[in-house]
């Protein structure tokens, strides 16, 4: 049996997500989201870096991936405000996980009437 992982920061960031939601609704701009976000991880005292830089994966690489949030240096938390992730999220989100190799991030559509934070785990 596998052990969750980070399951204390999982709850309380999904929780900052329903209230979000709850709070703005499903049409706003994905950087709203963040903004409110960003206000309630300085209110919960929670460590995060907001649009942290990649690292370069190739010479000249132009340092155009952004994580949305890394909370507490453990979970990626990457947002979207659009009809439908797709599977090109999935691996987005995937790739981040590599790069800054993190085992957990929490992937977010808030373009839903109901949001269904996706937990994505980096085996590698």
């Amino acid at each position: 049996m596998t052990e969750l992982l980070h399951p204390d920061l999982s709850y309380k960031l999904n929780g900052i997500l329903f209230k979000v939601h709850n709070e703005l609704g499903q049409f706003r701009a994905e950087n709203e989201y963040g903004d409110l976000i960003e206000n309630y991880l300085k209110k919960d005292g929670l460590s995060y870096e907001r649009e942290k830089v990649l690292p370069v994966s190739f010479e000249n690489d132009q340092q155009r991936n952004r994580v949305d949030f890394l909370v507490e240096d453990k979970i990626i938390l990457e947002l979207k405000a659009k009809n439908f992730v797709d599977k090109e999220d999935y691996y987005q989100i995937k790739r981040y996980l590599a790069a800054l190799n993190k085992p957990l991030g929490i992937l977010v559509n808030f373009r839903r009437k109901y949001i269904t934070p996706k937990r994505i785990v980096n085996f590698s």
